[in-house]
């Protein structure tokens, strides 16, 4: 392809489509020439390359073995290109060809040879993506397949493929186009795995077979104070299982949702994308346990596995073991030497601590309830009553981090027990993938080394594949450091293995806040408030995406839903009553006047208030003086409001004041 390239490019999204000749090196050089020369022709003759050309709307970038065309019009351009590719290639069965596609931002540059060239994580990306490809693919990037989905020409050529392991260890999903008459059908060498890449959780091709949801158990005890054992053991048979890399398992935080529910096992397993459910019974009585289990297949509801177990408290791990291991084998699961032993773990003999862990997972879930720190007690008492408990220490150093982290406990005070028991639980285990998590939090807030808090996520997401808890943190914190692509990945699959979490259900919709695709973000809030309605939060970040979007209505409805449901219909009648009267403006500011407010009624009653709430308080205020005061304490704060500051939209007004770039320095930025 020409080397010309048009000149003065800035910065923009491009539409990307990466083609190279599959094994190329190996051919004699004149037949590399007229491999070459025969595909130039074929790409050239497609009708999106010339009309492309022809507008001024096309960058080419050659490179030896294929090239890249970067279309400059609609995401649809380069698919248009590579199916015209595919059906031409059918003529040249020996030109193989793999093809990748990906939208991104991407630059003219001048390279060291003072060459014209084309950057940008566009380019990277599409390559990344076509070299999880072989002959004959068209391979997509999550994003190109979301925008193409919207449309009924291309939604039956999209097929999923899972993530894929590319460079620097990061992944990307993957969606392989292709019908009957273009592409290519096969699963990716890369997606069926080898010996080397056997054990590695980042690419592993969906199976619907070995997938499986593990149901809320049903408490038949006398006592229905026991409702934290009959949750424990659902969990913990959940926890085994997940650690199985051959098995998709849903989270727990998604199956509670169907809790009693009445629906059917088809449409249950239907909604949480698995093929198998596991539902069982719990009755504890002093230290006797009976644990019925039933392991269904959906599509026929016929039951591939049952038993019933009559043990001692002391057995139950004994129990759960089992459990997992007939599920496993009923399933068909390939399973490691470590995945066994996992598996099999006993992670205490003291049963009383076993019960105060329990409790204190059971109760973890009310985080932000009264009483939460009923969670550091249990498991306090845990680790008293059994010192070398690995998982009891990893709860409470999870409970220390996640507060620290989120603004809702004081960093100072926080952040040293947490890698304390972070460091104990490790030193007991450091296969438990849930000390990961927490791990990760401490290495990046609070002594804010990415590199080490990156290398806690992986170790993690290889203990167990499935915990989704791990890439949903992860997603996040990639985003704060700008590698968008793998975010959004991460949290997709992170949604596969949660789906209805309401926190990462959240968190979906900031992430494209934050990477200001602001259409995405609203659709992502829409979607969180259809699963839960009742949330507060949803719909004040919800009402800042139609904010950066123009949609001043929709901003003033959404903030009012979330006073209204934080229990301040009076506010939210006044926000209404001032847009009506005065405008926009004049709202935003009475909103910002009545968060300030509140933030000093809580500083003044001696709780603990983050200096970012107070930054974006004055910053609604336009009161630019107060606001780099708070700035300045932001950044000094242990916690991932100091590293969102960096993407914040909200605080763009702020950006072009020398000040801002001083101050941000003092909050890591990562180099790669």
């Amino acid at each position: 392809m020409p080397p010309e390239l048009a000149s003065d490019v800035k910065l923009e999204i491009g539409h990307v489509l990466f083609i190279d000749i599959v094994g190329y090196s190996k051919l004699l050089i004149h037949e590399q020439s007229e491999q070459l020369q025969k595909l130039r022709e074929i790409v050239r003759a497609t009708e999106p390359f010339r009309a492309a050309q022809a507008e001024g709307k096309l960058l080419r970038l050659p490179t030896g073995d294929g090239g890249a065309l970067v279309f400059r019009t609609t995401p649809e351009a380069p698919v248009a290109c590579a199916l015209e590719v595919s059906k031409a290639l059918r003529d040249h069965p020996d030109l193989r060809v793999r093809m990748g596609i990906h939208s991104g931002p991407v630059q003219e540059v001048t390279d060291l040879n003072e060459q014209a060239n084309i950057a940008g994580a566009g380019i990277n990306v599409a390559q990344r993506v076509m070299d999880c490809g072989d002959a004959g693919h068209i391979l997509l990037s999550k994003r190109v397949a979301d925008d193409l989905e919207q449309y009924g020409r291309w939604r039956p050529l999209l097929h999923e493929l899972g993530t894929c392991e590319v460079k620097h260890g990061a992944t990307l999903a993957i969606v392989n186009l292709y019908s009957d008459e273009i592409g290519n059908p096969e699963t990716p060498k890369k997606f069926k795995g080898d010996g080397s890449r056997e054990e590695k959780p980042t690419v592993r091709p969906p199976d619907l077979h070995k997938s499986i949801a593990v149901l809320p158990f049903e408490n038949l005890s006398e006592d229905k104070a026991n409702a934290y054992f009959a949750d424990g053991i659902q969990e913990e048979i959940l926890t085994r299982l997940s650690k199985i890399g051959d098995l998709k398992v849903i989270s727990r935080t998604s199956t509670q949702r169907f809790k009693n529910s009445p629906d059917n096992i088809s449409q249950i397993a239907k909604q949480l994308g698995v093929a198998n459910i596991l539902e069982g019974t719990v009755q504890k009585a002093v230290d006797q346990v009976r644990v019925n289990v039933q392991l269904i297949d959906a599509e026929n509801d016929s039951h591939l596995w049952a038993e019933r177990y009559d043990r001692k408290l002391t057995d139950i791990f004994a129990v759960e073991s089992d459990i997992a291991s007939k599920i496993a084998e009923a399933l068909q699961a390939r399973l490691t030497g470590a995945e066994r032993r996992a598996i099999a773990s006993q992670p205490t003999k003291n049963t009383e601590a076993h019960q105060l862990y329990l409790k204190g997972r059971y109760h973890w879930r009310n985080f932000f309830a009264p009483g939460y720190e009923k969670v550091r007690d249990y498991f306090q008492q845990a680790v008293e009553l059994d010192p070398n408990y690995a998982a009891a220490y990893a709860g409470l150093s999870l409970y220390h981090s996640f507060g620290a982290a989120n603004g809702i406990l004081p960093p100072p005070e926080h952040w040293p027990p947490a890698e304390s028991a972070v460091t104990k639980a490790l030193s007991l285990d450091n296969t438990l993938a849930e000390v990961y998590n927490p791990l990760a939090a401490v290495e990046i807030y609070y002594k804010r080394d990415w590199p080490a808090a990156e290398r806690a996520f992986r170790r993690g997401m290889e203990l167990d594949p499935n915990f989704a808890d791990i890439p949903h943190h992860y997603g996040i914190c990639l985003a704060l450091f700008g590698r968008n692509e793998e975010a959004v990945a991460q949290i997709e699959r992170a949604t596969q293995l949660d789906p209805f979490f309401p926190g990462l259900n959240l968190h979906r919709g900031r992430l494209f806040f934050f990477l200001r695709d602001y259409d995405r973000a609203i659709k992502e809030f829409a979607k969180t408030l259809e699963l839960h309605p009742g949330y507060p939060t949803a719909h004040e970040w919800f009402g800042d995406a139609c904010e950066k979007k123009g949609m001043a209505h929709e901003a003033i409805t959404q903030w009012c839903s979330a006073l209204t449901l934080n229990g301040e219909p009076e506010h939210a009648r006044i926000l209404e009553q001032t847009y009506m009267a005065s405008g926009f403006d004049a709202a935003v500011r009475a909103l910002a006047q009545k968060q300030l407010q509140r933030l000093n009624e809580k500083a003044a009653r001696g709780d603990y208030v983050p200096a970012a709430h107070y930054l974006m308080a004055y910053v609604r205020l336009s009161e630019k003086e107060e606001a780099f005061s708070w700035l300045a304490k932001a950044v000094e704060e242990r916690n991932w409001f100091a590293f969102q500051i960096r993407i914040n939209p909200i605080l763009d007004g702020l950006r072009s004041d020398p000040r801002f770039e001083t101050l941000i320095q003092k909050v890591p930025a990562e180099t790669r």
